[in-house]
């Protein structure tokens, strides 16, 4: 499971480094990722971790490139680190049919239907193997310091990730944002192929463990810090696919006010990496108050 430098990029005094390695959670697959490293980052000083959870169709790359996050990362001394958003070249069949589903589209969980389950285990590839792998190179990140954010899919992985940690005591994450996630995956399309698909139960077995919306019902008043937006111009979140009022309801139902769960409705603003990159640096620094307290 050693690393291999594939690229290294100076970034706003930092580095913006590429790596791949032979992945175990994901069937023995080449993972790539990319990790932002500030430049306070050494052997003497090791820094918190925000994790960024790519949309649909992305690779590590559109958000390294396109979010506007490195700056903000470098001022206030934070790695990010950027998975794929699927195994690559698995050949399962069907996997690069649609879009939305296989090759782009892992969903950040771990399948239970055979046909998949040798391959895309996202929920453990990022949350125990990354961490692992980075931690045994002897790079300066803190694990002891970490927050979490995404966009869509992505967002739809970091609440899930987060909420559940929460549920299971571990605290593993700090802090949440998501930019226009999929909220309510198992009443919305993309979510019901999603888990039909990978899961043996369907639906039904995602709703214990990877709808946000379900989970934030279930915390109980554990305190959160979790922040939202989406824009009133996404057509994804008019066609009913993102449902963050539904979320914004079951949270609020739970107990929770706008300061520990904050969703906020961006005018016109759409689905793209224009909205993220506007937004970027205010998530970025939400997170810093949290991994620097």
């Amino acid at each position: 499971m050693s690393l291999e430098q594939v690229s290294a990029n100076k970034a706003f005094d930092g580095q913006l480094i590429k790596y791949k390695f032979k992945s175990d959670a994901l069937g023995g697959l080449v993972a790539n990722f990319n990790l932002f490293l500030p430049g306070n980052a050494n052997d003497g000083n090791k820094v918190p971790l925000l994790t960024y959870l790519s949309g649909l169709t992305c690779t590590e790359d559109n958000a390294a490139q396109k979010g506007h996050f490195l700056g903000p990362a470098a001022k206030e001394g934070i790695a990010i680190l950027f998975p794929d958003t699927s195994p690559r070249g698995a050949g399962v069949e069907g996997e690069t049919d649609s879009w939305d589903f296989g090759v782009g589209a892992g969903f950040y969980l771990n399948a239970t239907n055979p046909k998949w389950a040798k391959h895309y285990n996202m929920l453990t590839h990022i949350t125990v193997e990354l961490p692992q792998v980075i931690e045994a190179a002897g790079i300066p990140v803190d694990f002891k310091r970490q927050s979490i954010f995404g966009h869509s899919m992505g967002g739809h992985g970091a609440l899930t990730f987060y909420l559940n940690s929460v549920l299971a005591g571990e605290k593993r994450y700090r802090s949440v944002s998501a930019f226009a996630p999929i909220s309510n995956p198992v009443n919305c399309a993309w979510g019901q192929k999603a888990f039909g698909g990978y899961l043996q139960g369907g639906v039904e077995e995602a709703r214990a463990k990877y709808d946000a919306t379900e989970l934030v019902g279930k915390l109980g008043k554990e305190p959160v810090h979790i922040l939202v937006d989406y824009g009133t111009g996404d057509n994804f979140y008019k066609q009913g696919q993102l449902l963050p009022e539904n979320f914004l309801k079951a949270a609020r139902e739970a107990g929770y006010d706008e300061v520990q769960v904050r969703v906020r409705a961006q005018e016109g603003y759409d689905h793209s990496y224009f909205f993220i990159s506007t937004f970027g640096e205010d998530h970025v620094h939400f997170h810093a108050n949290f991994l620097k307290a």
